[in-house]
């Protein structure tokens, strides 16, 4: 009788952990900030004007199915934003990168707290590009590699969620 009922509860244990690993995290809202002297180089300042919002928006746009109330509030710093060319990208001499510090914050739920620091340079967004683009020669301030570099930032942000 005791062997049947324990693996009764250890096999109910174990689904209802499974389900809810399942459960993707909630989150209450999305918000990024930047200053100035995030902006390491005049290219990039001129190119990356809208980037807080353009962040908060791909990320709220990989999450729409996990946003409740009850979620964690996120947070991003944006640390630094620089822009390179494409020659520059394939020499290992690259500069294009976006670094933020990504806190996340539950008022009441202590295991949902987190906070790290996202870095992503060209190589981190590579899945990111099209494949029919050939990152020796497109240059660093196109609508393409600010695209990716948003995306891969958004991805990595969404999959640290707690």
């Amino acid at each position: 009788m005791y062997r049947s009922f324990s693996f009764s509860v250890l096999a109910a244990l174990t689904l209802s952990t499974a389900a809810l690993a399942a459960t993707p995290p909630t989150v209450k809202s999305v918000d990024v900030y930047i200053e100035l002297e995030a902006i390491e180089n005049p290219k990039a300042a001129a190119y990356w004007t809208s980037i807080a919002d353009d962040l908060e928006n791909a990320i709220v746009k990989l999450i729409t199915d996990q946003i409740a109330e009850d979620g964690v509030a996120v947070k991003i710093d944006i640390e630094e934003v620089s822009l390179s060319g494409g020659f520059d990208e394939a020499m290992g001499l690259a500069e294009t990168r976006l670094v933020g510090n990504v806190a996340m914050i539950h008022p009441t739920d202590h295991a949902r707290f987190g906070a790290y620091q996202l870095t992503i340079d060209v190589n981190a967004a590579k899945p990111m590009f099209p494949a029919d683009v050939d990152l020796v020669t497109l240059p660093a301030d196109t609508r393409v590699y600010y695209d990716a570099m948003i995306q891969a930032f958004a991805q990595g942000v969404v999959d640290r969620l707690k």
